[in-house]
């Protein structure tokens, strides 16, 4: 991948200086809207979260996020370009400045958000590890996985996950790593190893391009808590609020009702003080963002709440007929919760 080689120089340096990040607080905003766009780091190709389209346009649920913050930035979803990263990839794009951030299927963990010179701004999807197998192989368990050959992705917390579930049950494995998320599920498929190992949205996006989907099912463990989300640099505080309050404007407007189709006209008639803050239609909420003041109006109107975007990319009308299950809303039995505007 381009800029690897002076980025890991770079690295090199900034750690031996002691510097945990290689940009410049306050700058990201500034750089963005100079360039007119924001750089998104987005998956080498998971369906339902960032993957190429019949037309070669980049869709999903962490690629909406993007053009959510461009919605914010310029009023324009468009103005978004993305970098396709793998997971080895991702985390050193990020740090050199080459993505502006990374919303890639990527989980909070306390080292990647205290040791990596980044900071996670939410959380837009809650997975957890488990396990794909081939019907064929007679298991309705987990636990019935002893001796299994297991394909993992490389450079993920996937490794050390399935790793100590195995340990703690008593049970042996074989791991077959793999650079990339298709490498592990054609490997599964032509039967090089018996079980694909991941978070559980992409086993079910994974599966949903094989040849015969219907033959595969996932198994009812989940192993771990992956909470997913959208990364930025350590150490630029505007930036960070204007991601982190993207994201907490498409749950607010889902909670409040706030939809693609009535946000306009809840923006000009709503009597609710909420929705109107929300809105910009009461207060200057934007201002402390250095945002407009239809900010939440352009992100709602162009690219959809988090429900409408969920079920757009993930629900029981896409081919991976995922349940909201915790990604609904803390009021619908979820856990899914962002601060109000006020």
């Amino acid at each position: 991948m381009k800029m690897l080689k002076s980025t890991l120089a770079v690295m090199t340096a900034a750690a031996a200086l002691g510097i945990s990040s290689f940009a410049q607080a306050g700058a990201t905003l500034d750089a963005v809207q100079k360039k007119g766009f924001v750089q998104c780091g987005v998956s080498d190709g998971l369906p339902g979260f960032s993957v190429p389209d019949a037309k070669g346009t980049i869709v999903g649920i962490d690629a909406d996020v993007c053009r959510a913050v461009a919605a914010a930035v310029f009023g324009d979803a468009k103005k978004v370009k993305f970098s396709q990263l793998n997971a080895k990839e991702r985390f050193t794009a990020l740090q050199s400045g080459e993505v502006d951030v990374l919303s890639r299927n990527t989980t909070w963990t306390s080292s990647r958000d205290a040791g990596m010179g980044l900071v996670f701004a939410g959380v837009t999807y809650y997975d957890g590890i488990g396990f794909l197998v081939n019907k064929k192989l007679g298991v309705s368990s987990a636990k019935e996985l002893d001796g299994a050959t297991i394909c993992i992705q490389a450079g993920t917390t996937t490794e050390l996950n399935v790793s100590d579930y195995f340990r703690a049950n008593g049970l042996k494995y074989t791991p077959i790593t793999f650079d990339t998320s298709d490498e592990s599920a054609k490997s599964l498929e032509s039967g090089r190893c018996d079980v694909l190992t991941s978070d559980k949205s992409q086993l079910y996006a994974q599966r949903s391009k094989l040849a015969a989907p219907a033959d595969y099912q996932v198994l009812p463990e989940t192993i771990s808590k992956e909470p997913l989300g959208p990364v930025v640099r350590k150490g630029d505080e505007e930036w960070f609020s204007i991601v982190k309050w993207t994201l907490f404007a498409m749950l607010n407007a889902e909670e409040m009702g706030v939809t693609s189709k009535n946000v306009e006209a809840e923006a000009k008639s709503t009597k609710n003080p909420d929705v109107a803050r929300m809105l910009g239609a009461d207060g200057e909420y934007g201002k402390d963002l250095k945002l407009p003041k239809d900010w939440v109006v352009q992100i709602v109107k162009q690219v959809g709440n988090y429900g409408e975007v969920f079920e757009k990319n993930l629900g029981k009308e896409t081919p991976l007929q995922i349940d909201r299950g915790l990604n609904a809303l803390w009021n619908n039995g979820g856990i899914q919760y962002a601060p109000p505007v006020r």
